[in-house]
């Protein structure tokens, strides 16, 4: 292995740990959200449906969507970057189709990156696959 990527490697693990545990008191542990996935540029999260994210016509709010989709990005970018900080400066979303319950899946990745700017895009489906909501994202790199 790459002596490079080894130390990435280390670092962004290193650096996992320490978000894991941060994100059990956040907003993130409060929804019940968990990380599946996160390399190569690329995160994906899920979250089990309950009764207290619904709106109240019965469907999952948007701002959970928005929360999720917002935060699989920012895991990619953060990931990408992981000894320095990493905010989202623009958020755009599109709602598909709802979901009443069962499992979301978002999928994020990378879609471009410079010294200082990232730009992804996401996906949030159903466990059967049917596209519920996608976004896109931009990330700005604060340093250290």
């Amino acid at each position: 292995m790459d002596k490079n990527l080894e130390a990435d490697s280390s670092i962004l693990a290193k650096q996992m740990a320490i978000w894991e545990e941060a994100a059990k008191e956040s907003f993130w542990g409060f929804l019940g959200a968990e990380m599946q996935q996160l390399e190569n540029g690329r995160c994906v999260v899920y979250l089990d449906v309950q009764p207290h994210h619904m709106n109240l016509i019965g469907i999952l709010h948007g701002g959970v969507y928005a929360t999720l989709i917002d935060s699989a990005m920012g895991m990619a970018a953060m990931a990408a970057h992981p000894e320095t900080a990493v905010v989202t400066t623009n958020l755009n979303l599109n709602y598909v189709s709802p979901i009443r319950e069962g499992r979301l899946i978002v999928s994020a990745e990378i879609v471009h990156q410079s010294r200082k700017m990232i730009s992804t895009q996401a996906y949030a489906r159903t466990e059967q696959g049917d596209l519920c909501a996608f976004g896109t994202g931009t990330f700005r790199v604060l340093g250290k």
